[in-house]
């Protein structure tokens, strides 16, 4: 079945930077577009970066365009999400997200918190 294990989260101050994985398996990853989300406390869930399955097209949320890169490694089916910059307002729990046969299917997500 399709699983999606996302890692790489933790408390890091203002300013500093992060990298997330989220490891997939279960279907043909090379296949599929992947994207990342996040839902901070009292939000609902948005979408952070999305690549296409070959890696070759990327969009962003306006709100972390510059500071975050989303990015693939195929032959280990891996999605990766390079935080820099990051804020207090970047605090939530991050999913990842892929979409196959009309269906949703989610990571467990990963918890970032952005404080002094």
């Amino acid at each position: 079945q399709v699983q999606l294990v996302e890692s790489g989260g933790g408390l890091v101050q203002p300013g500093g930077s992060l990298r997330l994985s989220c490891v997939a398996s279960g279907f043909t990853f090379s296949s599929y577009a992947m994207s990342w989300y996040r839902q901070g406390p009292g939000k609902e869930r948005e979408l952070v970066a999305a690549i296409s399955s070959v890696g070759g097209s990327t969009n962003y949320a306006a709100s972390v365009k510059g500071r975050f890169a989303i990015s693939r490694d195929n032959g280990k089916n891996a999605v990766y999400l390079q935080m820099n910059s990051l804020k207090p307002e970047d605090t939530a729990v991050y999913y990842c997200k892929t979409r196959r046969n009309g269906y949703d299917y989610w990571g467990q997500g990963t918890q970032v918190t952005v404080s002094s």
